[in-house]
């Protein structure tokens, strides 16, 4: 003589709403949702013209600006790359870009091409290191040059901690979260 389980109306509704929330979450179009490309053609044009992945410039953006043009940091960083006006110069005479000095405040793509050529010089000074190429780009190349001949930090990513600035750490981390994120959810797409 078997066991016979009998559900409610209340418990068969429950089990269909958890299995419309798994497949849901499950979906490509909830994960797009949460993680959109904007500015994709600026972004596209940039990660071909300097020949960074694509998915790296969507996670620097999402991590710095949240995909706001507007947004300015308290330190004085702006755009959608949070670019410092001092970077921003030097990257403009180095990069021969030449853009209208400020360019980069108001226009994205403008922005996305600064940025993106600053993430090209760092993935080459850090022979491609992503992680190394994160930690220049929010703590200064300078400091990342400095830790690495002190031996503060050893430049891999499972010693991350030993970075001495606790929001560059949270920083790379993070970012290196969302490029995961966009990759996987987008990896058809580019």
């Amino acid at each position: 003589m078997g066991i016979v389980i009998r559900f409610t109306k209340k418990q068969w509704l429950c089990a269909f709403l958890l299995f419309l929330v798994f497949l849901t979450l499950n979906s490509h179009t909830f994960w797009k949702l949460m993680y959109p490309i904007q500015y994709e053609e600026d972004v596209q044009e940039a990660a071909e013209h300097f020949n960074v992945d694509p998915f790296l410039i969507l996670a620097v953006m999402k991590i710095e600006s949240g995909f706001k043009q507007e947004r300015a940091s308290k330190k004085g960083a702006e755009g959608l790359m949070q670019l410092m006006p001092e970077t921003a110069e030097w990257i403009n005479e180095k990069s021969g870009l030449n853009k209208a000095p400020h360019a980069y405040r108001h226009d994205p793509r403008d922005n996305i091409l600064l940025g993106t050529w600053y993430l090209s010089y760092l993935l080459d000074k850090y022979q491609g290191d992503y992680v190394k190429t994160l930690v220049a780009y929010n703590a200064g190349q300078g400091n990342v040059d400095r830790w690495l001949a002190e031996g503060v930090w050893d430049g891999r990513e499972y010693t991350i901690d030993q970075v001495p600035f606790g929001e560059t750490r949270h920083y790379v981390k993070r970012a290196l979260f969302y490029y995961d994120r966009y990759k996987k959810i987008y990896e058809e797409h580019f």
